[in-house]
């Protein structure tokens, strides 16, 4: 009989987080796990990614930060599925889907730690350790991450590190010279992209600094910022400010992300704090040399010289710097691009994420 397992998240937004779990899902249910997800609220386009492999998708229908009747939904849903393992995942998931999984008797409790969450009030951090003490394991993508939570007061035994996984680039369906046409750009421009939500620690303002700072050198770039999030109006702003309009371009939130990358001459990250980045993986995989900050989310991905370049959490010229070495060196661009991709598929495979996965519950669950 095959093992049920839960995945519980908040949505299924296109984020880090909800990308993995919809990877891991379809790699559980691949190997004949019997796999359901559980959303706490809205659901999400990648929704649209576990339809078409036939896991089954629960809403909870949370509405407020503190739901008692959202924690009852969840805990009789959990009852009826009987799961013989529950994973949450995210602040929010692992709070409600633990406790829920408590009251509803479920034998085996994962939770799921993705980020250095500097944000976490002093009452947030208390809730981890408790359900922390209650769960089987916590699950974090790099040992920064579990550092952190460690330092934090959770036990160390507690902590199983498995780095995310990325699928390889496909190649994109649009020629180079049909993109640029497409974004109204130059024939000849150079592309730097940048991916991910625009939160305050993705610190996107020193990404605008930095390519302000390259135009003194240089006129043939363009830095293309994908995502959307809070703030949206207050970086356009700044970006007016800066007098760069004609160089940085807000490309909003798009479903289209893998034919953009491999287009990308260089990907920057400049996050003040990460788990492990997916769009740092994704520009790797597509052979795309890679800009970011020293933090330890990226030391585990970036080796320095090797497949791109750390430099300091606001080091702007360090940005400018560096992007215009690889834009005279096309041949060091190539090599780093390369031995990036390499590194992806030896190492951060979503195979080998699911094996480590599989691996972890089936020594849980005894076999």
């Amino acid at each position: 009989m095959s093992r049920r397992i839960v995945q519980i998240i908040p949505t299924l937004v296109r984020g880090g987080a909800e990308k993995q779990l919809v990877l891991l899902a379809q790699g559980l249910a691949r190997a004949d796990f019997d796999v359901h997800v559980i959303t706490l609220t809205a659901g999400g386009p990648l929704r649209a990614d576990l339809d078409a492999t036939g896991i089954p998708v629960t809403a909870i229908d949370k509405r407020w930060k503190l739901d008692p009747g959202a924690l009852q939904r969840l805990t009789r849903e959990l009852k009826r599925l009987r799961p013989d393992l529950v994973h949450t995942w995210l602040f929010a998931a692992n709070a409600y889907g633990r406790a829920a999984a408590l009251r509803a008797g479920v034998p085996h409790i994962v939770g799921a730690e993705r980020c250095v969450d500097l944000w976490k009030a002093w009452h947030e951090l208390a809730i981890d350790r408790y359900l922390a003490r209650r769960s089987d394991r916590v699950v974090v993508n790099s040992s920064g991450v579990r550092d952190f939570y460690i330092g934090k007061g959770i036990a160390a035994d507690k902590f199983a590190v498995i780095p995310n996984g990325v699928p390889p680039a496909p190649p994109s369906d649009v020629t180079r010279e049909a993109l640029l046409a497409e974004l109204n750009l130059p024939p000849d421009a150079k592309l730097i992209g940048a991916v991910g939500r625009l939160w305050p620690q993705k610190r996107l303002k020193d990404l605008i600094w930095g390519a302000d700072i390259l135009k003194v050198i240089r006129e043939d770039f363009h830095l293309l910022i994908v995502g959307e999030g809070p703030q949206f109006d207050r970086l356009r702003r700044f970006r007016h400010k800066c007098q760069i309009d004609d160089r940085v371009h807000f490309l909003g939130q798009r479903n289209d992300v893998p034919r953009l990358i491999p287009h990308f001459d260089v990907l920057w990250l400049g996050s003040a704090y990460e788990g492990q980045p997916n769009s740092v993986m994704e520009a790797m995989s597509a052979g795309v040399p890679v800009v970011a900050t020293d933090i330890a989310g990226t030391r585990d991905l970036v080796v320095p010289g090797e497949t791109g370049y750390l430099v300091p959490v606001g080091d702007c010229a360090a940005f400018a710097r560096h992007t215009d070495r690889l834009f005279n060196e096309v041949e060091l661009a190539r090599r780093l691009g390369s031995a990036g991709r390499a590194r992806m598929l030896r190492e951060f495979s979503v195979e080998r994420m699911v094996e480590r996965h599989i691996a972890l519950y089936r020594e849980l669950l005894g076999g």
